[in-house]
């Protein structure tokens, strides 16, 4: 029998709402995998923790956890603020544990204003701070896994040739966490679950038109969802492909659904 993927829901819909309005929904979305995002209005404490788990519990949610990202450089030049960053990561590695989550999710290294003045520098801290929070992630009983992130944005890990230096230079156990829409806008959607059904643990679904990351509905962009579909089972993925449409939600999982189960 042909490996199927299993279909989740992001909770970036409602990631603008405060956070007794993402207990609200997690009550409500009628799926069994569900990603819990330690961001914004929702970022995590000791007291939301059990929240979460209670209606994970009630649900039988199997959760994953998208580590914080705004701000979150952990290739920064800067040890002060690098050190503060990678703390906030392992804060984060941590609850995945307490939330029992099968993996976390986060974010590569950027370049920044002084990059080129440091050839390499940024490239070489991205993988030592990699190893840093591999080895954190071990020690709490958590798959971690790094996420391709979309032009215009400098981060070092966007396209195909940036994974594979990445996994022919990185000695270590991190997954890759396809977004199809941000490989969408590097036109790379196909040859990234070519190139790389081996590494994907994990996929992000969303929409756009291919000049910027919207995170529309499945249908309300540009991408050729059957060629994915068709991609994906050929490849023989069968974990989870998470929504993270910020709209259509429900029309979204279901089209998900009739793709690739």
């Amino acid at each position: 029998m042909m490996p199927k993927p299993k279909i989740g829901l992001s909770m970036l819909f409602c990631l603008g709402a405060p956070f007794s309005s993402l207990v609200k929904n997690l009550h409500k979305v009628d799926v069994s995998y569900v990603e819990i995002l330690d961001e914004g209005l929702h970022r995590l404490n000791a007291k939301r923790l059990e929240a979460i788990r209670e209606v994970a519990k009630e649900k039988s949610f199997e959760l994953t956890l998208h580590a914080p990202f705004v701000d979150m450089n952990i290739a920064s030049p800067n040890p002060v603020l690098r050190r503060t960053i990678l703390k906030q990561l392992e804060k984060s590695i941590r609850y995945a544990s307490r939330l029992d989550c099968r993996l976390l999710v986060f974010h590569p290294g950027k370049r920044t204003g002084i990059s080129e003045f440091y050839p390499g520098l940024d490239w070489k801290l991205n993988l030592e701070s990699m190893c840093h929070l591999l080895d954190v992630a071990k020690r709490y009983g958590v798959e971690i896994s790094v996420e391709n992130i979309p032009e215009p944005f400098p981060f070092l890990m966007k396209s195909v040739e940036d994974f594979s230096r990445f996994y022919n230079e990185f000695d270590g156990n991190v997954g890759f966490t396809l977004d199809i829409g941000h490989a969408n806008i590097g036109h790379q959607v196909l040859e990234f679950i070519e190139q790389f059904s081996e590494k994907i643990v994990h996929i992000h679904a969303s929409d756009n038109d291919g000049a910027y990351d919207f995170h529309r509905g499945i249908g309300y962009g540009n991408i050729d969802w059957r060629k994915v579909a068709s991609a994906v089972k050929k490849s023989r993925y069968d974990k989870i492909i998470m929504l993270e449409s910020v709209d259509h939600v429900e029309e979204s999982l279901q089209k998900l659904k009739e793709l690739f189960t």
